[in-house]
């Protein structure tokens, strides 16, 4: 084998190394744990409770989660010291939704999710900016996904009354769906059809 063989040999030998080293390294960002649903609930309560004012009258906010069994909404009263502003509002609803909801029902989105940002238009469109935690741990279907975004529409929209309507952003992206189903391209409004009413 001559020297220049010899040579080509050794390096390839570094350049594989290297490259499964950082191939593994690569797999543990991709491939990471998800934290345990306990924990992402905690943090949710958490944040929630910061955004809270400290002073203030604890009033009922109604919470929307979904029953895939029964393929409808249903309605969940939470005690909620609401903050000052409207944006700030949102940003406590969501972290209320990712809580999960306290009577067993299904969850609109994982505890995880975030609102990145909030911004309210003077049209009253309510632009929530979640992190793209929502796309994780989702459960497939036409049924879910739309109620998961009513979930969340309906809880803003019933809650804030300036908001007539929610436009929904991922990581600050407009997306066209949740998973293939759901049109996310436009706001959505209001739409009570899907609760459950009550027996």
């Amino acid at each position: 084998m001559s020297t220049r063989a010899k040579i080509f040999l050794v390096f390839m030998l570094i350049a594989l190394g290297a490259g499964s080293f950082y191939l593994r390294a690569l797999a543990k960002r991709i491939f990471v744990e998800p934290t345990p649903r306990g924990e992402e609930s905690a943090r949710a309560k958490l944040n929630q409770i910061a955004l809270q004012p400290k002073n203030g009258a604890v009033q009922f906010a109604t919470l929307y989660f979904p029953s895939l069994n029964e393929q409808k909404l249903v309605p969940e009263s939470r005690p909620i010291t609401w903050a000052e502003t409207d944006v700030d509002r949102v940003r406590q609803v969501v972290l209320a939704l990712a809580e999960g909801s306290h009577q067993g029902y299904g969850r609109a989105f994982p505890a995880s999710t975030t609102a990145r940002a909030v911004f309210m238009a003077p049209d009253g469109t309510a632009y929530v900016d979640l992190s793209n935690d929502i796309l994780s741990d989702f459960q497939p279907g036409i049924e879910s996904e739309t109620l998961s975004v009513y979930a969340l529409v309906d809880s803003i929209t019933t809650n804030i009354t300036s908001a007539k309507r929610v436009q929904l952003l991922i990581q600050g992206q407009q997306v066209e769906t949740l998973d293939g189903h759901a049109d996310l391209t436009s706001a959505f409004t209001q739409d009570l059809t899907r609760v459950k009413s009550a027996p």
